[in-house]
């Protein structure tokens, strides 16, 4: 079984799709793709269909999904010329919920955490070049407009996908530090302008951008950035700009020589406001 959730979702066994077209079984097969070889509690299964006001048919409700699953795993089985009853050892009913066997196939979010760990490992050795490659190919596993986008999710799928949302933007925050810190300030800002609209209050981001125009030569500009963060942090958090973020403006307006070395991440800035909302990594 291959599973793909950052983007559209994709379940697919012996190259067939499993994936049925109604909402709630949809759910029910996203959420056990989120915990592959994992057990899924009945529990958390009835929470992410119904909240905390489940019907009193639930538990029945839910069983006719896993059965409706099962016969489009049985139905790509067939295609394989394998016995449908297959299906019952991919999806499995266990004590107390179900899991979803992958059997060795792939799994996307498995596979960019692992291309992101190798490059944050690359960062800590200073291997700016192999960190900014292997972030780039992690980052290259998302499609469109986030991870499930396409389906209709409850709390449980949410919070997994603010996880890994959340996830996508840190990669992305490190692979435009190793390249501020390969010199590729002038290649970045069209990249950062997009990001930092996408995210108004991201300190992170501004601290790039910000660094990228000052150092393309671009100062005002790079001290607009600043005021616009201030304006969003005030008015939509309530907040001032970091000390780490207001020392790197004055650097920036007294043409300190600080400013043209190191990246952000020496600064100490907060990464305010970054929420789940991280579509923008696409460009990269």
């Amino acid at each position: 079984m291959d599973i793909q959730v950052l983007g559209s979702m994709s379940v697919r066994v012996g190259g067939h799709s499993v994936a049925p077209s109604a909402p709630k079984p949809r759910q029910v097969l996203a959420l056990l793709a989120l915990h592959p070889d994992q057990l899924v509690p009945v529990a958390t299964l009835t929470e992410e269909l119904w909240g905390h006001k489940p019907p009193r048919s639930a538990r029945t409700t839910l069983q006719t999904y896993v059965l409706q699953l099962r016969d489009l795993i049985g139905e790509a089985l067939a295609r394989e010329g394998k016995g449908r009853e297959g299906a019952k050892d991919i999806l499995v009913t266990l004590p107390g919920g179900y899991r979803l066997e992958t059997g060795g196939g792939s799994v996307d979010f498995r596979d960019f955490e692992r291309r992101a760990a190798a490059g944050f490992r690359a960062m800590e050795a200073e291997d700016y070049q192999g960190a900014t490659r292997k972030l780039r190919e992690a980052l290259a596993l998302w499609s469109g407009e986030g991870a499930l986008a396409d389906i209709q999710a409850g709390s449980q799928i949410t919070m997994e996908v603010e996880r890994l949302e959340e996830a996508r933007l840190f990669a992305l925050d490190q692979r435009i530090e190793a390249d501020l810190r390969l010199g590729r300030h002038r290649e970045l800002v069209s990249e950062l302008t997009f990001l930092v609209h996408r995210h108004r209050t991201h300190e992170g981001l501004h601290a790039q951008f910000m660094l990228a125009l000052h150092r393309s030569g671009r100062r005002g500009e790079a001290l607009r950035a600043y005021q616009r963060l201030h304006t969003a942090l005030l008015g939509e958090l309530g907040l001032e700009p970091s000390v780490p973020l207001q020392r790197l403006q004055r650097s920036i307006r007294t043409h300190s020589d600080s400013v043209e070395t190191g990246g952000p991440a020496a600064t100490g800035v907060r990464n305010v406001g970054q929420g789940p909302q991280v579509a923008a990594a696409r460009v990269c």
